[in-house]
């Protein structure tokens, strides 16, 4: 009865404070669970009200919920949120003073809050847990818990030591939050955090209001003026590049040609980051062109567009970060422009690693996976639903694949005179330079090699350079050529190589 009372009260809580008519995608079983002291580990799509499931418990609750989140602008703009619902809430983190942490301090102690965000690295501070100590506690909700995995891709190494939160507090409930986990990272979010007397609620990855678009073209810049003006020319987005340079230019070259473009990285001030971040939560049309340094829990629900001006390197960091547009269900894009230079560059940093070659092997699994969606010619979503190990299902008619079929070639031939091509030049030169050889191009490089002299020279005149180019992409998105460790950008064979030179198998190309 008591139970019955209190899931009553959640629904008021979630009518009166939140605005929301009723509870989704299971909200209220894990609310239930936290209500009752249970554990609960929630995996749940990007803008599926993962929040919810801490905030109404520790609304309900005896004591102060306390929320680990992983960054600083994360903790400011739920806090703002909430505190706009009236709803009793505060952060300690590093921009605060003395002044303002004893006053956040002050209102615990008495009683006055209800949601405590805090970051990991203070949580763990033998200051804080004897503080806590002498607190009540309703609850514990530990924001991104896929950060806990070594073999994600965002790990956070403070995350490993909130173990201790189920050591010295184990009569308090706690739960663990992501939209962004594969098996393998969920068993280890359960390991990490000793959450094996959990309930797990595992909800579907997929985001069908997203039209997911890649393309492997020259002039992704251009191309992707031309999505924006024709899709999107007032709205809201998030551009993703792949270095602070690039992201600088390219918010640069979009102001120039009229959009609202701020620039958002690790190597701005932070207050100049706090400020491109509250136009863009507030102002209409602001288009943020960031690296991955942006976005992780921002709750701006009407994001139209996520476009990448450089390939993620793995689909768990593509899921999330195109997992920021269209929040509020209506329809969004996922635009991706990417080329082998950034494959080149992201095998160069699994190469050049400190890792151990376990973790070098898993990195290397997770961006030969990427490429893959990238190179597909059927649907990406189910590839996607696929990888999160959901069943693929039908074909989603909302993807560039779906809506306009790739055409496909039989591509055996020109992939044998591409890799012969590598062969014959001693498998120590890169895709231009290889290139050229094929098309047979006259300059002095060649020359001074006497590769104009070889069988290879001049083979490949019936494609143009551009098309040379996404064939070697696709040969080594296939596995049949690697990029050198040794030298920066130089091919070679692989093994899966030698079968198509020797006409055991062929090969279908887009």
């Amino acid at each position: 009865m008591e139970l019955l009372r209190s899931t009553d009260a959640a629904v008021r809580i979630l009518q009166t404070v939140f605005g929301h008519s009723s509870f989704r995608l299971r909200q209220d079983e894990v609310i239930e669970d936290l209500l009752a002291g249970r554990d609960a580990m929630v995996l749940m799509p990007t803008g599926g009200g993962k929040s919810l499931c801490y905030q109404v418990p520790a609304m309900l609750r005896d004591g102060v919920g306390i929320v680990v989140s992983p960054l600083i602008a994360l903790m400011k703009d739920q806090v703002d949120a909430l505190r706009q619902c009236g709803v009793r809430a505060a952060c300690l983190n590093s921009t605060l003073d003395l002044g303002e942490v004893r006053a956040v301090e002050a209102a615990v102690n008495g009683g006055r809050l209800d949601l405590l965000y805090i970051a990991p690295e203070r949580l763990l501070q033998e200051r804080t847990l004897e503080w806590l100590d002498k607190q009540t506690i309703a609850l514990f909700a530990i924001d991104e818990a896929h950060c806990v995995s070594r073999w994600g891709h965002d790990f956070r190494e403070e995350y490993l030591q909130l173990s201790v939160l189920h050591e010295r507090y184990p009569s308090v409930p706690r739960i663990a939050l992501t939209a962004t986990a594969d098996r393998a990272t969920r068993r280890e979010i359960v390991t990490q955090l000793q959450l094996e007397k959990a309930n797990v609620y595992i909800h579907s990855c997929d985001r069908p209001n997203i039209r997911y678009a890649v393309s492997d073209e020259d002039n992704g810049r251009e191309r992707m003026w031309r999505f924006l003006q024709s899709e999107y020319p007032n709205d809201a987005g998030i551009v993703y590049c792949l270095t602070r340079k690039k992201v600088e230019e390219v918010a640069e070259w979009l102001r120039a040609r009229g959009r609202d473009a701020l620039p958002y990285h690790a190597g701005l001030s932070d207050h100049t980051r706090r400020r491109h971040q509250e136009r863009f939560l507030r102002e209409e049309g602001v288009v943020v062109v960031a690296t991955v340094a942006f976005g992780m829990g921002i709750d701006k629900p009407d994001v139209r567009f996520v476009a990448h001006l450089s390939l993620p390197k793995s689909i768990e960091a593509y899921y999330q970060e195109t997992g920021r547009a269209g929040r509020d269900g209506l329809p969004a894009s996922a635009w991706m422009n990417y080329g082998l230079k950034e494959i080149i560059v992201f095998r160069q940093w699994l190469s050049e690693s400190e890792a151990d070659e376990a973790h070098k092997r898993v990195e290397h699994q997770k961006l030969e996976a990427m490429i893959g969606l990238c190179e597909l010619v059927t649907c990406r979503r189910r590839a996607i639903r696929a990888y999160f190990g959901e069943e693929p299902g039908e074909d989603c008619g909302n993807c560039d694949n779906c809506m306009n079929p790739p055409q496909t070639w039989d591509g055996t031939e020109a992939a044998r005179k591409a890799m012969s091509c590598v062969s014959r030049t001693g498998q120590r030169f890169g895709v231009n330079y290889l290139v050229d050889v094929l098309i047979g191009k006259d300059n002095a490089r060649i020359r001074n090699w006497r590769h104009d002299r070889l069988e290879v020279f001049g083979i490949g005149a019936e494609h143009a350079a551009a098309e040379w180019r996404s064939i070697f992409r696709q040969l080594i998105a296939q596995g049949c050529l690697l990029v050198d460790a040794e030298r920066f950008d130089a091919l070679r064979l692989t093994d899966q190589a030698f079968p198509v030179l020797r006409g055991e198998r062929g090969l279908t190309l887009r």
